[in-house]
């Protein structure tokens, strides 16, 4: 079987890996073959603080409202430029929802909205 998880931080992924390695068969004549290991750091809040603060701010600048921050867990490849200490702000494609699910969308009203607030936060990081 494959085992995915998903943690909070890099203590918790450390911890959950050694939990899982130190499991032993409880079944007579069973055995317990464990390979793999953690495959992408953690996406921890830090790494996206300080873009999220910009990104927020540029929103409010272009009338398009307050952005909420969200921590779901899941993974993506900015895990592995946050795991490498680079400023990394995760969500910025299109707005929907459904995401992996049958019902899965984009609200394309809100296209130019999105790619509006993604250019002004290329354009602000660039001119730093």
């Amino acid at each position: 079987m494959a085992v995915d998880v998903r943690v909070w931080d890099e203590a918790e992924q450390r911890r959950v890996d050694q939990a899982v390695r130190d499991l032993r068969p409880v079944l007579d004549g069973s055995r317990l073959r464990i390979s793999g290991g953690i495959n992408r750091p953690p996406l921890q809040e830090d790494a996206s603080s300080g873009l999220f603060d910009l990104a927020a701010t540029l929103a409010g600048e272009l009338g398009l409202g307050n952005l909420t921050a969200a921590a779901v867990g899941g993974a993506s490849d900015g895990n592995f430029t946050a795991g490498l200490g680079v400023p990394t702000l995760d969500g910025l494609g299109a707005v929907g929802g459904g995401a992996h699910a049958d019902d899965e969308h984009v609200v394309v009203a809100e296209l130019p909205r999105r790619t509006a607030l993604l250019t002004a936060l290329i354009d602000a990081v660039l001119a730093k």
